[in-house]
């Protein structure tokens, strides 16, 4: 067992929560005895007893109690598997833009931005892969469903983490997604302000869990509601089968996109949770799949993203190509990625 130690929380920790702190600098501690020491009060900031999501700033004092040593199999953690070279090598051509404190991918579909149940196959894991000479792995800073690709950010520190953080958080940055949707919404271009609230799913763990929407009127009545907001634009249309659309989501709410296009009957081609139960559309009826040689697959890509350098200021922008089953169908319409501006809203902004 080591003594009870003092640490100084350094300029470049400042800003994470303690238990994250603590975890990189104890890995051997598990979250539930973070939890249990805090509430014990043997974890101290400052002096002051704290809460595990309390957040520590540069210079702060925290007192570690005594801590077994790594090897003590009742403490320790099981060890993160070490990446295969086949993910080693996808994940790190998914990179579209690296340097010194930022790396941009382009998230393949199918793969989870972190773990949950049953999911031990994600970015975060992978981002092991991801490390190019530095002493820890990037960081995620935002997140995109499993189904759905396209640009995803990481920070490599826990300062550009906590820049980046807070911008996502005051939407400090212009995220737009193309999505192929069953119909064609009417009219070309608007604003879906449903509210959404988290419906439990089956099971011990909450599988299917989904968001149903709630009328704007409805939000501040109804219990767990959410504003959200999706601007869209039609960018091309196959009468009235499909259409490819722009989305901006100006909240960002759990499946906002997916949610907000059913709602308005124009649900994204391929997603069976929200556009009733996966059955083919033929233009007369209900269903999120288009049928033919259109792939099954959920047709939603994170296209751009725009946002402040957390250290130069700069303005950056990131577009992320189509991923294969999309390009295809992309193909098949005849639809040109470069035949629309990267931002089919700012002309009438």
């Amino acid at each position: 067992m080591s003594g009870v130690q003092t640490l100084t929380v350094a300029a470049e920790e400042a800003e994470q929560r303690l238990d994250r702190w603590f975890r990189r600098r104890f890995p051997q501690v598990s979250q539930g005895q973070i939890e249990k020491m805090c509430r014990k009060g043997e974890i101290r900031v400052d002096g002051g007893r704290v809460k595990p999501a309390t957040r520590v700033g540069p210079g702060q004092a925290v007192r570690v109690p005594p801590l077994p040593e790594r090897q003590e199999d009742r403490w320790a953690q099981p060890r993160s598997p070490l990446v295969s070279e086949a993910d080693a090598k996808m994940i790190q051509s998914a990179v579209l833009y690296r340097d010194d404190h930022l790396i941009v991918l382009n998230k393949p579909p199918g793969l989870p931005s972190q773990g949950g149940s049953k999911q031990t196959r994600h970015v975060d894991g992978l981002a092991e892969a991801l490390k190019f000479g530095r002493e820890d792995k990037p960081r995620l800073v935002h997140r995109l469903d499993k189904d759905t690709s396209g640009v995803l950010l990481m920070a490599r520190s826990q300062v550009a983490a906590s820049k980046l953080t807070t911008a996502f958080r005051a939407r400090a940055t212009r995220k737009i997604y193309w999505a192929v949707v069953v119909g064609n919404p009417s009219p070309a271009m608007g604003t879906i302000r449903f509210g959404l609230v988290k419906a439990g799913g089956r099971g011990a763990q909450g599988e299917g869990e989904r968001m149903h929407c709630v009328h704007p009127r409805d939000v501040d009545t109804t219990p767990g509601a959410k504003r959200a907001t999706t601007d869209y634009s039609v960018l091309s249309n196959l009468g009235g089968r499909a259409a490819w659309v722009a989305l901006v989501p100006i909240t960002g709410r759990t499946h906002q996109l997916r949610a907000h296009m059913a709602e308005i009957g124009h649900p994204i081609a391929g997603d069976g949770k929200y556009g009733g139960s996966g059955q083919e559309n033929l233009g007369d009826g209900w269903g999120a799949q288009l049928g033919g040689v259109i792939s099954r697959k959920l047709h939603l890509h994170a296209r751009h993203l725009r946002i402040e350098h957390p250290f130069t200021g700069a303005l950056m922008s990131f577009t992320a190509p189509l991923p294969d089953h999309m390009a295809r169908s992309w193909e098949t319409f005849g639809w040109n990625p470069s035949d629309v501006p990267s931002d089919p809203f700012e002309e009438l902004e």
